[in-house]
């Protein structure tokens, strides 16, 4: 167990700029600590995720406005429980076993953290669910 604690550790990334302060609350530091180098770990693993969810829902994503493609993007996370909870598990798997034990603690608010974080990223790349174009 301690080895595979101390690979995942290992294989985060740093992210550069994120400053813990005695004030922060338990869930800003947990947010800043753990769920922000996980997702960004996973950052290529959820575009891939997501482009097969548009494809899986008859790529209607491609024929949307910007602004409607964002709403897609965030029904999908706050109302497709399936996939939210897929996207979750890709997530939690990434946990220590401490890590795990302070999230259940607390697991619905940091849950909101995790998905909108997720949203932000998805939303961010959203350039890249583009469909490539057919070879002649």
């Amino acid at each position: 167990m301690i080895q595979r604690n101390k690979g995942l550790l290992e294989t985060r990334p740093v992210i550069e700029g994120i400053q813990l302060q005695e004030n922060m609350s338990f869930d800003e530091k947990f947010q800043n600590i753990t769920l922000r180098p996980v997702i960004k770990l996973q950052h290529h693993l959820l575009l891939a995720v997501f482009k097969n969810y548009i494809q899986k829902h008859k790529n209607v994503f491609s024929q949307l406005s910007l602004e409607k493609r964002m709403a897609y993007i965030e029904n999908a996370i706050q109302k497709d429980t399936k996939f939210r909870n897929s996207v979750k598990g890709m997530i939690i798997g990434q946990f220590t076993t401490e890590e795990y034990e302070l999230y259940i603690q607390n697991s619905s608010t940091l849950n909101k953290r995790m998905m909108n974080l997720v949203k932000k990223r998805l939303m961010d790349s959203i350039q890249l669910f583009e469909p490539s174009p057919s070879p002649i």
